[in-house]
């Protein structure tokens, strides 16, 4: 069915086809072929959105990224700047403005500390990240070096920036797409596929060889740079008779998807091909959907002549950006470094058609509204050797053990400036604001100001947030509180209730009960890091600790009052003082906005892979992302996954049928996910930061608060109302991000946290 590759449409009008269409490679074809025909299309107002996948190892964020965030937010396209790496902002010229809030002396401890007194912030941000601890200037590192609040610095900043500020490089003249299509701006016919380029990159043509199957559109009437196009993607499987199509997704002139359906091929299937196409071999058992009636629908759906034959006019993104020596950008890269968007992700269910064909029309909008010199100055070519060169970083930071704060800052190498982006926005006429206890000098050091109050600052943010575009508002907790607690005493109360959290006590059994049948049906709940048999007690009860909170939470919900191991037994957690609150703490991380859309799932054999569980979830609906947790020192996954779904009803239908679902011989168990984000890797971190035998933290007593933390604790409360008031002011479409910067001392450090998302008009952050 090789012919699916060339699927095209007729139109009862002049039309242009769209594609990218990479160069064959062995065993890749369904990545490296697809056809992605799109259309045009200038959409409705929206408001700016802002989607990341921060799960489990995805959610570390370092400085170099969150800049890359701050950068576009405040620049955008129209000034070179580049969407970050690790998320995407869409429609970031109707952003309102950028708020940074900075709450100086506090880390990611203290939001789990204080998570019920953060009542504002758990219930807006749904976007959650992990920080490394800070470096000497955290306001630096936020912004870039070179910051300079006066105008006399700002021709210098501008330059520095690489931004649309400086004057055009004379040196574009050599690039290839340069050469090919010349400086100016052009229309939409100018950039379609000549016959010669037809013939050179393979396309089927009327009356060449190897093409008599093939049926013609008989479009001869001649293109406007005007002309209407409608879209069609295809996925495709391998077969006893080579690439054959089992999925097909037709877009229209809007981006909307008029049709996405499964097609079963005629050949005996040789290789699904799951990791790219998405596609199954439990998707298709049911199919009976065949080529011809495809191709019957598009005929009801498209005009009453529209047919699919070869059609002559065509542009294919892969050649529009044109590189040295005929090698081609792929569609992933290029949808990442023009349009700064995330497709063919690895943790979604192989590729989605729709989005490869609005990625392809996207880029060609671009090429065109910008023309060839504004795309040029890209310079891809630099972009992709530095995404390679992360990409070699990032295996190598792997493999290597971690390292603590000071030693770590030792041998970690120099990082390069950063240019300071607030220079630009000066000169643009849009003053950056910063408020709070510290400010930039002229070097770009930070000096700082104790006399100013939370409530000045926020007195200070109510009046002069509206009229910036960009700012920066730090808030402090006290200074004395601070400075008169010692770290890793804090840190040790907090580790003390996250154990107690994760401990059950299970019992009574009779004397000769078995403990491996104990261990079996816990293990159901979730993976189990330890298992000890309590023997002071009268009968024999068995205390369980497990890496997860949701395995806790799940054993006490389905396994208290059930018989175990011949015996009815009580399933609790260890009543401390730490675990008074564990109702309401379990109840509020349910209803936090992070978990949102997921569900937890336990069971899971240690034998399936990833693949297998996307065969196996593949089908429930609105399914998004699948995240299989992995041991951080041993690499082997765990024993439960997360599942997010695009929507919260959708994930409430899943819960209630894979709840009892038996997969490969092994019954899964499910419930609302509690730690599905950066609190995951945070958990198991906290688990492993001590060398205490487990235990240790259930006999020892929590001292009773003193009135300083008491204190404390209010003053925490007070600070998450300034927030709430200095958010509700904002105007819609801003973007807000919140940074517990993270803590450095004597006693160790500590990882900082983000929270970040964009207002909408109900006051919440818009995901």
């Amino acid at each position: 069915m090789e012919e699916l590759f060339y699927m095209l449409l007729l139109l009862p009008k002049q039309y242009t086809v769209l594609l990218h269409n990479s160069p064959p490679v062995p065993q890749m074809c369904v990545v490296t072929r697809n056809l992605s025909l799109l259309a045009f299309s200038f959409s409705q107002e929206k408001s700016s959105r802002l989607s990341a996948a921060l799960l489990g190892e995805d959610c570390e964020i370092s400085p170099e990224q969150l800049y890359e965030l701050l950068q576009y937010a405040a620049l955008g396209k129209r000034h070179n700047a580049a969407q970050p790496s690790w998320c995407h902002v869409y429609h970031q010229s109707r952003l309102a403005g950028v708020v940074v809030i900075v709450l100086h002396e506090m880390s990611q401890l203290h939001f789990y500390k204080f998570y019920l007194q953060f009542k504002h912030l758990r219930k807006v941000f749904q976007h959650r990240f992990t920080l490394p601890p800070p470096s000497a200037n955290f306001l630096t590192s936020l912004c870039g070096e070179g910051a300079n609040p006066n105008p006399q610095g700002t021709a210098q900043g501008l330059i520095s920036t690489g931004v649309e500020c400086v004057p055009e490089s004379s040196g574009l003249q050599c690039d290839p797409i340069i050469r090919k299509y010349g400086r100016e701006k052009r229309g939409l016919t100018s950039y379609t596929l000549t016959s010669e380029e037809l013939k050179k990159n393979d396309y089927p043509m009327r009356d060449s060889p190897g093409c008599k199957d093939y049926m013609y559109t008989e479009c001869d009437l001649q293109r406007t740079d005007s002309s209407p196009l409608f879209g069609l993607d295809c996925e495709m499987c391998l077969t006893a008779r080579g690439n054959e199509v089992t999925r097909v997704s037709l877009v229209d002139a809007e981006g909307q998807c008029l049709l996405n359906e499964l097609v079963k091929p005629e050949s005996v299937i040789v290789n699904y091909c799951t990791r790219y196409s998405g596609v199954t071999r439990k998707m298709l058992l049911p199919v009976k959907t065949r080529l011809p009636d495809i191709q019957t629908k598009l005929k009801k759906i498209l005009p009453h002549d529209a047919v699919l034959m070869i059609h002559p006019s065509v542009i294919d993104t892969s050649l529009l950006f044109a590189r040295n020596e005929g090698r081609r950008f792929k569609l992933k890269f290029l949808a990442k470094a023009v349009l700064g968007k995330e497709i063919q992700c690895q943790q979604r269910l192989g590729h989605d058609p729709a989005e490869d064909a609005r990625a392809a029309l996207e880029l060609a909008q671009f090429f065109i509204k910008k023309g060839p010199a504004k795309v040029a100055e890209l310079n891809l070519e630099m972009l992709l050797a530095a995404e390679r060169q992360t990409e070699v970083s990032r295996n190598k930071s792997v493999m290597q053990p971690q390292q603590c704060g000071v030693q770590k800052q030792l041998n970690d190498p120099p990082h390069l400036s950063k240019p300071c982006f607030l220079a630009c926005l000066q000169g643009m006429g849009q003053k950056p604001l910063l408020l709070g206890r510290q400010e930039l000098d002229s070097s770009g050091l930070c000096r700082s100001d104790l006399s100013t109050s939370n409530k000045q600052i926020l007195q200070r943010a109510l009046e002069d947030v509206p009229l910036s575009t960009f700012s920066i508002i730090q808030f402090s907790l006290d200074p004395e509180y601070v400075a008169s607690h010692r770290l890793a005493g804090f840190c040790e109360k907090v580790r003390n209730k996250l154990t107690d959290m994760l401990t059950i006590y299970a019992g009574p059994f009779e004397e000769d009960f078995c403990l491996k049948s104990v261990k079996k049906e816990f293990g159901r709940c979730g993976p189990i890091r330890s298992l000890t048999v309590v023997t002071e007690t009268y009968q024999p009860y068995v205390c369980i600790q497990y890496s997860v909170l949701e395995a806790a939470q799940l054993a006490v919900e389905s396994l208290n009052g059930a018989e175990v191991a011949g015996s009815c037994i009580k399933v609790q957690r260890p009543i401390t003082a730490a675990t008074l609150d564990c109702d309401v703490l379990i109840r509020e991380l349910e209803l936090d906005i992070e978990n949102e859309g997921v569900i937890y799932v336990a069971g899971i054999k240690k034998s399936l892979t990833e693949t297998d569980l996307q065969e196996e979830f593949g089908l429930l609906k609105d399914l998004e992302t699948l995240f299989l947790p992995k041991d951080l020192q041993s690499g082997k996954h765990s024993t439960c996954c997360f599942l997010k779904f695009q929507k919260s009803q959708s994930a409430a239908d899943a819960l209630a049928a894979i709840n009892g679902w038996a997969v490969r011989g092994s019954t899964l168990r499910s419930r609302h996910a509690l730690a599905s984000g950066h609190l995951w890797r945070w958990i198991w971190q906290m688990n492993h930061s001590s060398e205490k035998q487990r235990g240790n933290s259930l006999s020892e007593k929590m001292a009773p608060l003193s009135d300083s933390e008491q204190d404390v604790k209010k003053k925490v409360k007070k600070l998450d109302h300034h927030i709430k008031k200095l958010y509700r002011s904002l105007q819609d479409n801003t973007l807000c991000i919140v940074l517990f910067p993270g803590m450095n001392s004597v006693h160790g450090s500590q990882s900082g946290l983000g929270l970040m998302g964009i207002k909408d008009d109900g006051g919440s952050s818009a995901c």
